[in-house]
């Protein structure tokens, strides 16, 4: 049975969401989960669930909570009993074969790095987030949110890391592979995507070129690569348009007697779209490049969000999905191996 550790004092609504998700993916998922952090805490809330000892779930102490207050730095360097440090030490030691976290971003970034290490030949980790598109099949973005500043190095690498992830997640045959811009000619962007162009051009993948915001819906590609701060803003931005469109459809649809006998045909539509953009059945963005699995979600995460996490976690570990990229990491792109930052 694969083991997925929780950093269950992480999140917006930490441990109940943690705990509840945990309860959920042991019922349903056939894994094993450790919740990590204060074990009183914990036990107080498992005690809502009736027959929980029964269910694969154990408890690991730890004494220290990292806050969304805190800076990563701080975070790695003065707690070391922390919970998301506590679960990544059970990844490292092979105790466990995933994480999921939805505290702080920043510190399990550097908690993973530093403690489980890094795949040889990637510089920086890359959080990978999965976005609908009109043709049904999903859109990977990398970076969204890992790296505030990235070098032309370090896009080569995630493009070799989303293409690989891309075609063993969601069978893409030869994925697609862009570079977020302002425009399709390679002479529009910045300074980092020109510098980043070449780069990406002279990898063995399917790189087609820019693409632009409006591409990330269309499915013109199925890879998208930019840096860490221009893919959390549109991440953000798509999760508030998904909130605003849910709200002003609900609305719409009982505004008149009319539209409310239409609305309530419509329920079962109405929920399946609420499904397809809904985060929480995406459970969270891996973050690749890193030994072992880490996962990391929202931090408003809710149950349903947790319990995919954990999901996608074991899929990865089943998967060998890590040992998979670094295969292709070291085979496939010597020129992102090779590579660095100056």
């Amino acid at each position: 049975m694969v083991t997925i550790a929780v950093d269950a004092m992480g999140g917006d609504h930490a441990p109940k969401m943690e705990v509840e998700g945990a309860v959920r993916a042991s019922r349903s998922l056939g894994v094993q989960v450790v919740l990590v952090g204060r074990e009183e805490v914990l036990r107080k809330e498992l005690a809502e669930y009736d027959g929980w000892q029964h269910l694969p779930i154990q408890l690991v102490h730890a004494s220290e909570v990292v806050t969304m207050e805190d800076s990563a730095a701080k975070a790695f360097r003065a707690k070391r009993d922390s919970s998301i440090r506590v679960a990544s030490r059970m990844v490292r030691d092979g105790l466990a074969q995933g994480l999921v976290s939805a505290g702080n971003t920043g510190a399990a970034m550097a908690t993973a790095k530093m403690v489980q290490g890094m795949i040889p030949g990637v510089d920086r980790p890359a959080l990978a987030s999965a976005f609908p598109t009109v043709k049904g099949t999903p859109a990977v973005i990398i970076d969204v949110g890992a790296n505030v500043d990235s070098s032309p190095q370090m896009l080569a690498q995630f493009a070799v890391m989303g293409s690989i992830y891309s075609h063993l997640i969601f069978r893409t045959e030869n994925p697609r592979v862009g570079l977020l811009s302002i425009g399709e000619e390679e002479h529009k962007g910045n300074e980092l995507t020109r510098a980043a162009t070449p780069l990406l051009k002279s990898l063995p993948i399917n790189f087609i070129g820019n693409v632009e915001g409006r591409d990330v819906y269309t499915g013109a590609a199925d890879v998208i690569v930019c840096d860490g701060f221009i893919g959390n803003v549109a991440l953000k931005v798509s999760e508030g348009v998904v909130d605003i469109t849910k709200y002003l459809l609900q609305q719409s649809l009982k505004a008149t007697i009319t539209r409310q006998i239409g609305y309530v045909l419509s329920r079962a539509a109405f929920a399946d779209f609420r499904k397809r953009v809904d985060y929480s059945e995406y459970g969270g963005a891996p973050l690749l490049g890193i030994k072992g699995v880490c996962i990391i979600c929202h931090g408003r995460s809710n149950a349903n969000a947790i319990k995919n996490a954990i999901r996608v976690a074991a899929e990865f570990a089943t998967g060998r999905v890590n040992q998979r990229i670094e295969e292709g990491v070291q085979q496939f792109a010597p020129v992102a191996v090779s590579a660095r930052a100056d």
